[in-house]
């Protein structure tokens, strides 16, 4: 008899015999959770991609090389993980394309390229984010969920007990058990998607403001160039 009410209070049979709202529920809040990890691990990935190309970039960037030299290498070969080598295309290709007109002034050359960039660093920002609603989605409403799953199991649990004469634990536990087990998938779901989502907030808010900076380097560099009186 004791290893018939183990059989009866194990994790399947608990799940098994839930409510079928209770069981919904579990169902939703599991594919929520698969959907979230595997989306941290895509964004892991694309974040680790985008941190190690802007360092390879800046590198080759401050080496020294020629600016047309640098434009005419990425353009041959673009890395989509860079998205500071899509400011540097976008920024200069603006310039260049703006220097070949006659009587511009450089102040407009400027502008352009600024306006240029900031377009590029707000599709850089897209990419970066992609994922991130989600994750706050799942993490701030999968306790809510799991908690109504738990409140509907708790209430088929009392429902029931009025049908018994005599209420003990042995009667009581299963189907509270059963429902507290929505909380507890609730709480697995959004433990690690809040995590993630702070964790990959903070990533690409750094990556971002690295990309302004270096914006800001550039249109330097620019500036010195279109005011410099060439012979």
């Amino acid at each position: 008899m004791e290893a018939n009410a183990v059989d009866h209070m194990s994790m399947w049979s608990l799940v098994s015999n839930a409510s079928v709202v209770v069981q919904l529920v579990m169902l939703t809040l599991v594919g929520a959770s698969v959907v979230s990890w595997v989306m941290i691990f895509q964004r892991g990935t694309a974040l680790r991609r985008a941190k190690r190309a802007l360092e390879e970039f800046e590198d080759r960037f401050w080496s020294g090389i020629d600016l047309s030299k640098l434009y005419r290498q990425v353009g041959s070969s673009p890395d989509p993980d860079c998205g500071v080598e899509q400011l540097f295309r976008a920024g200069f290709k603006e310039f260049s394309r703006m220097r070949q007109q006659q009587g511009v002034d450089p102040d407009a050359v400027m502008d352009g390229v600024q306006r240029a960039m900031r377009v590029a660093i707000s599709r850089e920002e897209e990419k970066l984010e992609q994922a991130l609603p989600f994750l706050a989605t799942v993490g701030s409403t999968s306790p809510y969920i799991g908690l109504f799953g738990t409140v509907w199991g708790i209430m088929n649990s009392f429902r029931g007990l009025a049908q018994v004469q005599q209420a003990t634990l042995a009667t009581v536990a299963p189907g509270i058990a059963e429902a507290l087990i929505a909380t507890a998938i609730g709480l697995f779901a959004a433990i690690p998607a809040v995590i993630a989502y702070n964790r990959f907030s903070a990533r690409s808010d750094n990556l971002i403001g690295r990309y302004y900076t270096f914006a800001d380097e550039f249109s330097s560099i620019l500036h010195r160039k279109v005011h410099t009186k060439e012979d």
